[in-house]
């Protein structure tokens, strides 16, 4: 392998962050430089909708490391700057300020960003999106007790933010497009769960609603107009309906991208000395015998690492089951595993009592679970992905049979 020098990582996220981290970890002692178009050094999004929003954690809380950190490891930052161009003959990169950087090998950890309304009134002021740390700067101080918001998307982050701002006195409504909230993520049961708690917390959940545009006077939000004429009052209006792999300098640079940056086991691209990780990236999913996006912390971290082994020539770390959690009211959702296709679902415990899990199955075998205030659910569940299990549902629907039990016995037939 020849000897990498310069390692320029396209992107401070959390992703390109924790590679640079793992980079140090793993012995690499040549030149790093981290490139990010935020102000802000390397830090966690989850908690952005969550503790951050809700005013409970503090800015320099959410970094992956402390400032000084990169100074102590010589880690370059550029910060509010972005990479305009790759230039894989010469290796090098050029910066939005004109400046290149030569390369040996590059860390594309360019994240995403949020999908847009393309509507009349999406331009005006209190129209919003929830992605980073200068997005809820601009969100807090509009977030007064009695301000009124709409949520536009009942996926995890507008549920999340509904449950915060619910938390924070605002009058609230989410409107989904589709029948059911978290429609694209998990099953019926989880929806109508998640549905009736949000009620119940005083909020006016509209399904298969259909809005036409924003509307607003001297410039500034004043409601959400519906496709049937009504409007609902609004000061603040977030839009959660998904998000985007930001693929764009890669796919200009010749290198092959689907959904995402494509990458192999390793997380190296089609170019050899390139690597994408992170929301970016399209990896193949072990557990499940295909390839897919992930968009979530445990794959940022684990991409980083990949890519970091590889580079430093280090026995490849072992990948874990995908996993993600969601934080709203008082319940932890955790989920281990991807429920795609799946031809049965069990649910064990009371849904009624906000303490329970769901499992999914497809032909008998285990795929994932879905666990709301159920850890140990969530940690033996997530010990049965990918590994063909065929759990017994009937033991799986008692909650007087140990889990562990359950799954041991599981796992044993394998």
């Amino acid at each position: 392998m020849a000897e990498t020098n310069r390692i320029v990582v396209i992107g401070a996220g959390q992703a390109g962050g924790s590679a640079c981290v793992a980079l140090r970890q793993f012995g690499y002692e040549g030149d790093i430089t981290l490139v990010g178009d935020e102000a802000a050094p390397p830090y966690q999004r989850p908690p952005l909708s969550k503790a951050y929003f809700k005013g409970e954690m503090t800015e320099d809380r959410l970094y992956v490391k402390p400032l000084a950190w990169y100074e102590e490891k010589s880690v370059t930052l550029k910060l509010g700057e972005s990479v305009s161009a790759i230039d894989r003959t010469a290796k090098q990169v050029t910066l939005s300020s004109g400046e290149t950087l030569p390369y040996d090998k590059i860390i594309i950890a360019t994240g995403s960003r949020p999908r847009l309304l393309p509507v009349e009134g999406s331009d005006l002021d209190g129209v919003l999106t929830l992605r980073t740390l200068a997005c809820v700067q601009d969100l807090q101080p509009r977030s007064g007790k009695g301000k009124r918001m709409v949520v536009i998307g009942a996926g995890y982050i507008g549920l999340e933010a509904a449950a915060v701002a619910r938390h924070l006195g605002l009058e609230v409504t989410v409107l989904e497009a589709m029948e059911r909230v978290l429609g694209r993520v998990t099953s019926p049961i989880i929806s109508e769960f998640y549905q009736k708690e949000h009620r119940a917390q005083g909020v006016d959940v509209r399904l298969e609603a259909r809005m036409d545009k924003f509307v607003g006077e001297n410039g500034k939000l004043t409601g959400v107009a519906l496709a049937d004429g009504e409007i609902i009052p609004a000061d603040i209006a977030l839009v959660g309906i998904g998000i985007l792999p930001n693929q764009e300098i890669a796919s200009e640079a010749g290198i092959e991208c689907g959904n995402g940056i494509l990458t192999d086991a390793d997380a190296r691209t089609s170019d050899p000395d390139i690597y994408a990780i992170g929301d970016c990236a399209g990896r193949p999913l072990i557990h499940y015998g295909r390839d897919g996006r992930l968009e979530s912390v445990h794959n940022a971290l684990e991409q980083a690492r990949l890519a970091a082994a590889s580079i430093c020539g280090k026995p490849r770390p072992k990948e874990d089951a995908p996993w993600f959690w969601s934080d709203q009211y008082d319940l932890k959702l955790q989920t281990a595993g991807l429920l795609t296709d799946y031809d049965q679902c069990v649910v064990r415990g009371d849904p009624d009592a906000r303490k329970f899990a769901v499992y999914y199955l497809k032909d008998g075998v285990f795929l994932a679970v879905d666990a709301v205030n159920s850890a140990p659910e969530f940690l033996t569940g997530k010990k049965m992905v990918g590994t063909g299990a065929k759990p017994d549902p009937v033991k799986l629907a008692d909650p007087s049979i140990s889990i562990k039990d359950i799954v041991a016995e599981a796992l044993a037939n394998v």
